[in-house]
């Protein structure tokens, strides 16, 4: 009969087993896998370099994450960098990004589908939140929001619905996040509902959000 701590490393293993399953990335296998951007092989992810050819510029990139950048209808400017700017980056499961907030800009609803994302605030405030997926009662569609100043730390989780939003009418904020993801992806609610090429149907959407097909149309002509 297996000893109790015999059942104990079983426990461990599995444990193990099972996070390596469910991360966002695969793990790496050897110390680096720059990414070949030029081979024609087609992976989940990219080909690794043939590491004779690898420098330190396949790690590099001036990216001028210090420098202020011009926010866009919403008031907002994401300045990604993940394995497309970084060929480095590929199989180490992580990126960063830096985000400009206007005066009362936001970074709309939207969710990662590939990674979980941590942000800390350099400049100003921002109201910031994300709701939890459609689980069961009481939990359900539960909005979780929190005000962050300066020096502030903030998670969402991975795939969920989130959104940073500066409350100050009058300064910026600035902001940047880790993403656990070499390339997180976006999905901005918006964008992806009412401005789908080819469009959804409004039939659909007015079903689904309980209006008439006029404001779906509205919506459609606007985002």
């Amino acid at each position: 009969m297996a000893s109790p701590s015999s059942f104990l490393l079983l426990a461990v293993l599995l444990a193990l087993v099972s996070w390596q399953a469910t991360a966002s990335d695969p793990s790496p296998l050897q110390d680096f896998c720059v990414a070949d951007m030029n081979s024609p092989v087609r992976v989940n992810g990219f080909v690794c370099k043939n590491p004779m050819e690898v420098n330190a510029d396949n790690f590099f990139k001036a990216a001028a994450l210090d420098k202020p950048r011009v926010t866009n209808k919403v008031g907002s400017n994401v300045t990604l960098i993940n394995v497309m700017q970084i060929a480095g980056l590929n199989t180490l499961g992580i990126s960063i990004a830096r985000i400009d907030y206007a005066p009362l800009g936001q970074n709309p609803p939207h969710t990662h589908p590939r990674a979980t994302e941590i942000l800390t605030v350099l400049e100003g405030t921002l109201y910031v939140g994300f709701v939890t997926s459609n689980q069961p009662a009481p939990n359900r569609n539960k909005f979780l929001s929190k005000v962050l100043n300066k020096g502030d730390v903030f998670v969402f989780p991975a795939g969920l619905i989130h959104f940073q939003f500066n409350p100050n009418p009058h300064k910026p904020a600035i902001a940047i996040a880790a993403l656990s993801s070499q390339n997180p992806g976006a999905i901005t609610i918006a964008n992806a509902v009412f401005g789908s090429d080819p469009q959804i149907s409004d039939d659909v959407l007015a079903k689904a959000f309980q209006v008439e097909k006029n404001t779906i149309d509205w919506l459609q002509g606007h985002v």
